[in-house]
Parts: structure tokens; sequence; C-alpha cells
């Protein structure tokens, strides 16, 4: 199924304070209720949602808009360590630009982080939140080495990915990713504690029903982190359950994939039950106006 690519025009960015209008490059394709998909830190194309929009295109309108920085979008020169906040103020006038009544936010690892921080910040705005490869904690020992790497070399990323990145951002892609790392370890330096998550405490407060799904084999999970997550989330409506309840659907859903990395919807040993499970959240929530 193609998407037809579009611009969205907003009044103003966060991200990009001194661009007015802001337009934003997005995909649409699909009719009814609406997913809004929320991309990683690498941009849309290194981990397509090709799978689920071929099964949720023929029921849903799937929205996929490019961040500023990314893709289709103006380009960024400076990435603030709070740059998933702007990016939650970007995306909330994306949404009222183009008329989305009450998505489903489908959020992968920064944009999980973006879908979560809309939840609380707008939970009318919102059906739900699917919030795949999140982020809880700020603090990211494990991931240090990675992100300094991919600094002093990112070609040896491989040609495969720099082909994707390449294909998507142009020559600007490996400032891409050099920014995204920097701005990654000024997060870590900058915490008052490790203890210190991107939600300031409030995850308890969300009121729309979240589906969390997480692969196992994620490298960029600190350990511990998935359960500073789950306790985090358990005040958020009546409980937090692994599985469905008999006879009705939980607030929060916990989907842990054995075989999954950082990216379960797009990998072939996880991408279909990702899909399956995510469409029975998303049926389920309807993602229509009350």
């Amino acid at each position: 199924m193609d998407c037809d690519l579009a611009f969205a025009e907003i009044p103003s960015s966060p991200l990009a304070p001194s661009v007015s209008p802001v337009r934003i490059h997005y995909r649409d394709v699909g009719e009814g209720p609406p997913i809004v998909f929320l991309h990683g830190g690498w941009g849309y194309e290194i981990y397509p949602f090709d799978r689920q929009i071929e099964t949720l295109g023929s029921r849903h309108r799937i929205v996929i808009p490019d961040r500023s920085g990314y893709g289709g979008s103006g380009s960024l020169r400076v990435l603030p360590t709070d740059f998933h906040r702007r990016a939650m103020e970007e995306t909330r006038a994306v949404i009222d630009a183009l008329g989305i009544e009450r998505p489903v936010l489908w959020g992968h690892s920064d944009g999980a982080i973006i879908a979560l921080l809309l939840g609380l910040a707008a939970p009318d705005r919102i059906a739900g939140a699917i919030v795949e490869a999140t982020h809880y904690d700020k603090y990211k020992p494990s991931s240090r080495a990675f992100f300094e790497g991919i600094i002093a070399n990112p070609q040896a990323l491989g040609g495969g990915v720099a082909s994707v990145m390449a294909r998507e951002h142009g020559d600007r892609w490996p400032q891409i990713i050099d920014m995204h790392s920097r701005t990654w370890l000024r997060i870590a330096e900058q915490v008052a504690s490790p203890a210190e998550d991107f939600y300031d405490g409030r995850l308890g407060d969300l009121t729309v029903p979240v589906l969390v799904v997480h692969g196992a084999r994620d490298p960029r999970t600190e350990p511990g982190e998935l359960d500073a997550l789950r306790m985090a989330l358990a005040g958020a409506g009546p409980r937090v359950d692994l599985e469905r309840t008999q006879g009705s659907a939980p607030t929060t859903r916990f989907v842990i994939l054995p075989e999954g990395g950082h990216s379960p919807h797009s990998e072939g040993a996880t991408a279909n039950e990702v899909t399956r499970v995510a469409q029975e959240f998303i049926e389920a929530r309807g993602g229509t106006p009350r």
C-alpha cells in the first residue's frame, strides 16, 4: 500500500525556534480511525512501518510525520537535551493542523517518549499510546560506548545502514546521528541522579490506555529499566497487567518479546506478533471521537 507524501504547516515549533512557519513532511495512507506513528532518533526509513501499513492501512488512516531535523522536514543545527518535550509540542501542533481526532499514537524509541509525554500533557487529544522500545532512564551507562563509537566513526555502522540513512536524509545523515548521539550523552551527563526519568516521576498520572511493546534483547535498555517503567506505570489506571484480564482490557499492558531487539515492529522474528497485539489494542480503543 503506497503512502501519499505531503507537508503540514504549523506556525512554530520549539524544535526550530527561529523558523516560522514550520513545514513538516508526513506520510499518509488509508482511511478510518487514525494512527500516528512517531519515529525514533535516526528517522523513519531505518525502521519502517511497512508491515503494519499493509495490515492496518485498509481500516485505519496512518500518518507518519518527520520531526523537524529529519527526512523531508527542515534541518536542525542544534538538538537540545529537552528535545523530547519540544517534539511533543511539535507533534501536538501537527495533529491539530491535520485535524486528526483522538488518534492512537504509536511511538518507537524516542518517539515512544514523545507519545508518553503527549499522553501526560493532553490526554483528551489521544485515544491511547503504543510505546515500543521506549526509554525510562535518562542515565544510560550501557549505551555510552555505542554513542561514542557513532561519534568517532558513523561509517562503521555499515553500508546498508548508510544507504538507508542517505536515501532518507541525504548527505546530512552523519550529522543527524552525530548530533543525536551527542545529545544523548549530554542528557546522561546532566542528570541530578541516576534514577532521574524522562517523565519527572509522573507516569503514574497517565489516564490514557498504554500498550508497552519491548524486545527482551533491546541493547538500549539498561538493567532494571523495564522494571522501573513497570513500577512507574503501575499507578496509571486501575492496575498493570502482563496479559489481558478476563472480560476486560487492562489499562496498561506489557508485551515483552523474547526474540525482539530495538525495533520489534520491523524485525522478522517479531513483526507479526507486534502487529497482532497492536491491532487488538487499536481496535479496542477505536481511535474515534467521543
